[in-house]
């Protein structure tokens, strides 16, 4: 289908416009990074035509150098282009506000029916849903990051670090990204970047879009402007968290915010490589929730629009309703899970806005590039420990941890086998890497063979 290509002069989109525009990106925004990315290439460079493919890759590539979640982000940058920064701010907010909502609401009916006959059986269902989809993001993100040798090499010691050794995932991602910033620098080829993710569909020069082949040199004032949003994004971020701290330090809310913010700057790889560092902290430091709840987490985020990582919300929400203090326990979650989406996203706003007048620097920077490509590598290992780990907990009902001087690994106990859940999970698997259907749709059959096995009897 051709697309009348709008006029430069006459058909630019207004504000308005633009946010009808990104309200429906946002509503159609499921299915991880990828399908997020692949929506909004879909509306904004074959539909619109606002801009094309070359630039659009080339934000991407942008985005992908900054910790937190890319598609976010390259709403955030993509609306700053078009409109500067109320058009950034729309939206990145509204690429937020649908999931923000939807696992606020499904938090509340988890937290006082979880527990409920029909409640439990959806949740037993999409657990193997998520395990099956966690081993296909091993799968998609290992065939794309690990080219070459050293790479896969990275990725195994990662794998070691975390698996064995209980090596924290910030630490991991430092000492991958200094790897490949040092290998870069000294041009060896095994760290020389391939991309994001690619997207699929018609390609559209840039020439032939609104924002044409090349963009005028940012002005002063708006360069200006950005750096102004960008240090009121983070004063937004680190003024509530120091409050928090000093105010209150031993309350659940402060733990929250000091833990969230100290996410929100290792967030590179994808949700689910942060996931392993956040169910590593938040089920086995902090208590908040357990690894089966983790999973339930990990399903809302799926079945609703937004980036996965909004599973960070429901995190927060339980961790704040079990420690309640003096207020009542709901309205401590709410608070809790609002909070911690706060010093979730600050920060990814801070980052878009901060750096955004000097995108074309850091896209040339061969060694930034190369550090992206070895976090990304060693992002594979840290997801096949989170599938490990979930696979643990769906199919095992007991766990034991076997401990020799640093080394420290949870194996599960072969008679606590669960079939039920491991039959669900095989075929969870079956149809997502032999059928290959869709995310959705695996997780609508899961969830509903789940509420089957309850009214069944068998869960």
């Amino acid at each position: 289908m051709k697309h009348e290509l709008p006029s430069r002069s006459g058909g630019y989109p207004g504000l308005a416009e633009a946010t009808r525009v990104w309200a429906r990106i946002a509503l159609l925004s499921f299915g991880g990074p990828a399908g997020q990315i692949a929506v909004m290439h879909r509306i904004l460079v074959e539909e619109k035509r606002w801009l094309g493919d070359g630039r659009f890759l080339h934000a991407l590539n942008f985005c992908m150098l900054l910790p937190g979640p890319e598609a976010q982000q390259l709403a955030t940058y993509i609306g700053w282009l078009l409109h500067r920064t109320r058009g950034g701010l729309i939206a990145g907010a509204l690429f937020v506000l649908p999931g923000l909502l939807a696992i606020m609401a499904l938090s509340i009916i988890y937290a006082l029916y979880g527990n409920a006959g029909p409640v439990a059986g959806l949740f037993f269902g999409l657990k193997a849903a998520v395990l099956a989809i966690v081993l296909q993001a091993v799968v998609r993100i290992g065939s794309r990051a690990l080219r070459n040798n050293v790479l896969r090499g990275l990725a195994a010691l990662s794998f070691i670090g975390i698996f064995a050794f209980g090596v924290p995932f910030p630490l991991i991602v430092l000492a991958a990204a200094a790897a490949g910033w040092l290998g870069a620098r000294v041009g060896l080829a095994a760290f020389r970047s391939s991309g994001g993710h690619g997207s699929a569909g018609t390609h559209v020069e840039d020439r032939d879009t609104l924002l044409g082949a090349e963009l005028d040199a940012i002005p002063a004032d708006a360069r200006r402007g950005a750096l102004r949003a960008g240090s009121v994004c983070l004063a937004l971020w680190l003024l509530p968290v120091a409050a928090l701290w000093l105010v209150a330090p031993q309350s659940v809310f402060a733990d929250i915010a000091i833990f969230f913010s100290q996410m929100a700057v290792v967030t590179f790889g994808g949700a689910y490589a942060v996931l392993a560092y956040v169910a590593q902290e938040a089920v086995g430091t902090y208590g908040w929730l357990g690894p089966g709840e983790m999973l339930d987490g990990l399903g809302m985020a799926e079945t609703t629009p937004g980036p996965l990582i909004m599973v960070t919300q429901f995190v927060g929400f339980l961790g704040a309703f079990r420690d309640p203090g003096s207020l009542p326990p709901l309205l401590a979650a709410v608070l809790g899970g609002l909070l911690t989406t706060w010093v979730t996203f600050a920060p990814c706003f801070a980052w878009i806005f901060l750096g955004a007048p000097w995108m074309e620097r850091l896209r040339s920077n061969h060694a930034l590039s190369g550090a992206l490509t070895a976090v990304t590598a060693s992002v594979v290992g840290v997801i096949l420990n989170l599938a490990l780990w979930f696979g643990l907990h769906v199919l095992f009902s007991e766990a034991r941890r076997l401990t020799a001087g640093p080394l420290s690994v949870e194996l599960p106990v072969p008679g606590s086998l669960d079939p039920v859940a491991a039959l669900l999970a095989l075929a969870a698997l079956v149809a997502v890497f032999r059928l290959r259907l869709g995310t959705m749709t695996v997780l609508a059959a899961a969830g509903g063979a789940g509420i089957v096995l309850h009214l069944l009897g068998l869960r």
